[in-house]
């Protein structure tokens, strides 16, 4: 849903970091910006190379395939006018569509979901989605009887409820993990007691659509929405959207509300409740690396990425890239109108760690 042409007129290009602009090709904002984070997202490109998707039929329909050359051509050094036109027309055929305003985070997970459905290769196609991949115990306890239920679930992307006021992110996953007791008509079934009772919840919330979305790589648990959730393992890449958009009456609104986010935080420390007793994953602090940024209002907007390279921050605007600072990232906490940040992506260890494994990815 919400994206704006704005033309370029020419690529800017940093050899030394292989970074390449996208012309805006039939309101394709929202899709340049997602394949600027996942080029940032060196992982996913070197485990597609390990693919061979030999006698593929109807390759222009097959979206990881498409993927992986993009994302090549996006590291090459020849110069390309569109070197993504390709794998928009691919996202076409599937259904999303071009000259068409998106959701950022919906096409992100129609894309992990088209990853699992199209790669032959399913070890390799685990591989990718594990690199995003929440897992949950999902557990609902009875007020009444006390019996706890408990499930297994998990999710590809955070999404973390906002205030209309000021938040931080540290505070919104403090939410998210938040007890919450169910009564009245939220009562839920308890299998013991057999009829509906009051119940303790952490609470969880998700939109539709996400689901929709996700249909195909998201656990069916999660249609049990009222459920509550702890963690059992963080992933290698966290990726967190940030609620902005609000549905009320059948209208959509944007809430430009200010959002502080850390560049590098420690999970444990955070929400150290959210974790399960048998966590044991001993590194969990994550270093920003990508931001997804939203300008404008909910049906007139633009989509533009800061993404970290080498140490060093990038503004990317369809085709034109031009170095940024830490300093700048920060502007997109949110104002009125203004640059809001929509999607964050962490990696789980530092940025020099990151940067080591890249080189070494090629």
């Amino acid at each position: 849903m919400f994206s704006r042409f704005y033309p370029r007129l020419s690529i800017f290009r940093d050899c030394s970091v292989g970074m390449r602009g996208l012309p805006n090709y039939h309101l394709s904002c929202c899709v340049n910006t997602l394949l600027q984070t996942l080029s940032a997202t060196w992982e996913v490109a070197a485990l597609l190379e390990k693919w061979e998707a030999a006698g593929l039929r109807g390759d222009d329909r097959n979206v990881p395939l498409q993927l992986k050359r993009v994302l090549a051509d996006m590291r090459g050094t020849q110069p390309q006018h569109a070197p993504h036109r390709d794998f928009l027309h691919c996202l076409h055929r599937n259904c999303i569509r071009l000259s068409t305003q998106h959701d950022a985070n919906e096409v992100f997970l129609f894309i992990l979901s088209f990853i699992q459905q199209q790669i032959d290769d399913k070890p390799l196609a685990l591989e990718i989605q594990n690199l995003y991949k929440i897992s949950m115990e999902t557990q609902l306890q009875c007020l009444e009887c006390n019996n706890i239920q408990s499930k297994g679930s998990y999710l590809l992307s955070l999404p973390l409820h906002i205030k209309e006021d000021h938040n931080s992110l540290e505070g919104c996953m403090a939410s998210f993990f938040q007890h919450q007791e169910l009564s009245g008509i939220n009562c839920c079934f308890c299998q013991c007691c057999e009829t509906k009772r009051p119940s303790r919840q952490v609470r969880l919330v998700l939109m539709l659509p996400q689901i929709k979305a996700a249909s195909s790589v998201i656990s069916s648990d999660l249609h049990h929405v009222f459920q509550g959730v702890r963690l059992r393992s963080l992933p290698r890449i966290l990726c967190m959207q940030l609620k902005r958009f609000r549905n009320t009456l059948g209208s959509t609104r944007k809430l430009d509300c200010r959002v502080t986010f850390p560049e590098t935080f420690d999970f444990s420390e955070v929400v150290p409740e959210a974790l399960c007793r048998d966590f044991v994953q001993d590194n969990c602090s994550y270093t920003l690396y990508a931001v997804v940024v939203h300008s404008g209002t909910a049906m007139c907007g633009h989509y533009t990425a800061y993404v970290c390279v080498k140490e060093r921050w990038y503004h990317a605007d369809d085709s034109h890239v031009q170095l940024a600072s830490w300093e700048e990232v920060q502007t997109t906490f949110g104002e009125r109108y203004g640059r809001t940040a929509y999607i964050l992506m962490y990696r789980r260890g530092s940025r020099e760690e990151g940067h080591r494994r890249s080189d070494l990815s090629g």
